[in-house]
């Protein structure tokens, strides 16, 4: 799932927001949403 992610966000596809959701729903870690966006993952 980290790759869809990271594939998508990368393109514009998705926001930080929405890749917070992933984090929550434990289909990334919180570790794959800092090397997705460059922001540490905040609740």
């Amino acid at each position: 799932m980290y790759a869809d992610v990271k594939y998508y966000y990368d393109r514009g596809f998705y926001t930080n927001d929405n890749v917070k959701v992933f984090v929550r729903a434990e289909w990334i870690t919180p570790e794959q949403y800092q090397e997705i966006t460059n922001e540490p993952y905040v609740l």
